[in-house]
């Protein structure tokens, strides 16, 4: 079992930055990704950012150039989040997905932490 924590989020104004970080306890795959998501109430939640144990990243067309996520110790994602606009407001969740070939053998998500970026 993994448990994910995330911290950072919080008030932003327009133009600013923030970071958040997201830990996972427990033991995760050799072959995961960890990422961001994005809820706001009445919407679906979207992809903001995702990094694989390989390297690969992968962002939202809304985020790309201003966010940048990394990853540290294997088992912590951080977003770092460059020039936000309003319209970035919401839950970022966490996630951790683990992998055998092409199969998902674990898929975790944390609680979120909000992020609220004023004109």
């Amino acid at each position: 079992q993994v448990h994910l924590v995330e911290s950072g989020g919080g008030l932003a104004q327009a133009g600013g930055s923030l970071r958040l970080s997201c830990t996972a306890f427990g033991s995760l795959f050799s072959s995961n990704i960890m990422g961001w998501y994005r809820q706001v109430p009445g919407k679906q939640r979207e992809l903001v950012a995702t990094l694989t144990s390989g390297g690969n990243e992968r962002y939202a067309d809304s985020v790309r150039g201003r966010f940048t996520i990394d990853r540290e110790y294997k088992n912590t994602a951080h977003l770092q989040m460059n020039n936000l606009k309003p319209e970035d407001t919401g839950n970022y969740v966490c996630n951790a997905r683990g992998y055998n070939g092409n199969a998902v053998i674990g898929d975790y998500w944390g609680k979120g932490t909000l992020v609220t970026v004023s004109e």
